[in-house]
């Protein structure tokens, strides 16, 4: 074999641009920080997309570098893999920067392949029988997407075609592969000194929510509420004991262009030069095992993505640290006041807020239309309501997210209900839906009719052991409407707010000005 050659599994290295005089590299921060913010998009109700995370981070980092005197090229190894460069704010040389690139193409199977796409490579063959190796020079005509098609003084072959045990060896890494994220940044400097750098950037593939448990006391009227922080991260670059915060309300930012990535694994496919049907199944089907197929000819390729999302799906750690709150202009800002390790492809929960005893009111809610009449029962929302004050229990701002309230019956809790928290400043009415009740229903049927009313009855109808708060919002002009007895209102909409005794019902009768025949 030819000196200086190595197979792709063995090493790793990054290619060295032609035109620095002195490469100086940084393999990681001394201190880093990362600020993590929501998918812009993103409603409370959905939970962030595991697999595909919208939020962004800001990263910023603190390395010590010494700079020889002169030109040199500086690389930042271990950034995010979602850096956006144009957000990089690199400060601490001393005489500037002349220019930055981000080196977006990482080493892997793939990349390697693509990168030597047209360069000669040798095969490396091992015979069955008696162990054998043989070497091949051959130039690759084909990219990693599919099959691998080399050349070679024999002809044009599609690799792992010939049944040996082969593989591609190449004599070194192309130019632009890096084995991890780097930046990489130009400087000049009139004399050797050794500089503290500070590099500032966003980067995709990130976002957080917050989760909230609120435990319902036996009488309704209190909850015990307990929030985590929950940090989500899809990028490949894990932050070591770094200072986390994450900021919550609705940041204007402009949709940015995510940074190409290449690599992934090689999905090599060869089937045999026969048609299936000439080949008995039991055999077929060794030959897919063999050569990593499915029984369907669908191939199995255990990918970066999906092992990711398994990662972030599995349980994950968890860490009780209660974060502080703090204004940041318009928005909140949590900060966790202990370092935590913002992990590569998974999610981390840290303790966010915990409110012991909080004034709740549930209410069994629901929108009609007055002249919906004749239809089967409906069931009404039952909403959990709080007001966000500190007399009352709460009394801070609240960030959107998931909530899961829980009762207790014989000792054991049992899930109540969930619904969507929204951002909520201090002193808001708090309003939380959590799903249909079946057993508070009302129905609307149509009395009788005069020459300008129609005339309705509203029944609502409680099968609960316990007297229930109920409260009807008519979706009709009020001026087209007239009711037995007064109502409030809920906006500009009359609303029929009542207490319904256990296992009864109420009445409501009311009339709805009839439409004009038309001439």
């Amino acid at each position: 074999m030819k000196a200086g050659r190595f197979l792709p599994c063995l090493l790793a290295l990054t290619g060295v641009p032609a035109g620095a005089q002195t490469i100086v590299t940084s393999a990681g921060p001394e201190r880093v920080a990362v600020t993590i913010y929501r998918d812009p998009g993103r409603s409370p109700s959905q939970a962030p997309n595991l697999g595909w995370l919208n939020g962004y981070a800001l990263v910023s980092e603190t390395r010590s570098i010494t700079l020889p005197a002169g030109e040199a090229e500086v690389r930042f190894e271990g950034v995010a893999g979602g850096i956006l460069p144009q957000s990089a704010i690199v400060a601490g040389f001393p005489d500037g920067i002349v220019e930055r690139n981000r080196d977006a193409y990482l080493l892997s199977p793939a990349t390697l392949l693509d990168r030597s796409l047209g360069r000669r490579v040798a095969i490396r063959r091992t015979s069955h029988a008696t162990g054998a190796v043989v070497e091949t020079e051959a130039v690759i005509r084909s990219s990693a997407n599919g099959g691998i098609v080399v050349e070679t003084a024999a002809g044009v072959e599609a690799l792992r075609c010939t049944g040996l045990p082969e593989g591609l060896v190449y004599d070194g890494v192309p130019p632009g592969l890096s084995a991890r994220p780097t930046l990489s940044v130009r400087t000049r400097s009139g004399a050797p000194v050794t500089a503290t750098i500070t590099l500032s950037y966003l980067a995709s593939g990130f976002d957080w929510q917050a989760n909230y448990v609120a435990s319902l006391s036996p009488d309704g009227a209190r909850v015990e509420l307990f929030a985590w922080m929950t940090l989500a991260s899809t990028d490949e670059t894990s932050f070591v004991n770094a200072d986390t915060q994450a900021v919550a309300g609705r940041l204007n930012r402009e949709d940015a262009d995510v940074q190409p990535r290449e690599g992934g694994p090689l999905n090599l496919q060869c089937w045999p030069q026969a048609t299936t049907s000439d080949i008995p199944l039991e055999q077929f089907q060794q030959i897919a095992r063999r050569r990593g197929f499915a029984g369907g000819g669908e191939d199995i390729v255990v990918s970066g993505s999906r092992m990711r999302r398994a990662n972030l799906e599995s349980a994950s750690p968890i860490t009780v640290i209660n974060a502080s709150q703090e204004n940041l202009g318009d928005l909140k800002l949590y900060r966790i006041p202990e370092p935590v390790t913002v992990a590569a492809n998974s999610q981390k929960q840290v303790a966010l807020l915990t409110r012991p005893d909080v004034r709740v009111a549930l209410v069994y809610r629901q929108g009609l239309s007055p002249v919906q009449a004749a239809e089967p029962p409906r069931p009404a929302t039952l909403v959990l309501t709080a007001r966000n004050r500190a007399e009352d229990g709460l009394g801070l701002p609240l960030p959107a997210g998931r909530l899961a309230m829980f009762g207790e019956r014989a000792g054991r809790p049992l899930l109540l209900g969930e619904g969507s928290v929204y951002d909520h400043a201090i002193g808001q009415d708090v309003e939380i839906e959590l799903g249909e009740a079946p057993g508070i229903t009302s129905q609307i049927v149509l009395l009788g009719e005069e020459p300008r009313w129609r005339l309705y009855r509203l029944t609502a109808t409680n099968d609960r052991n316990v007297p229930v708060a109920y409260q009807a919002t008519f979706y009709e002009d009020p001026g087209n409407m007239r009711f037995a007895e007064r109502l409030g209102r809920r906006g500009y909409s009359p609303m029929w707010a009542v207490t319904i005794p256990a296992n009864s019902s109420v009445t409501l009768d009311y009339r709805v000005k009839r439409e004009r025949p038309r001439n």
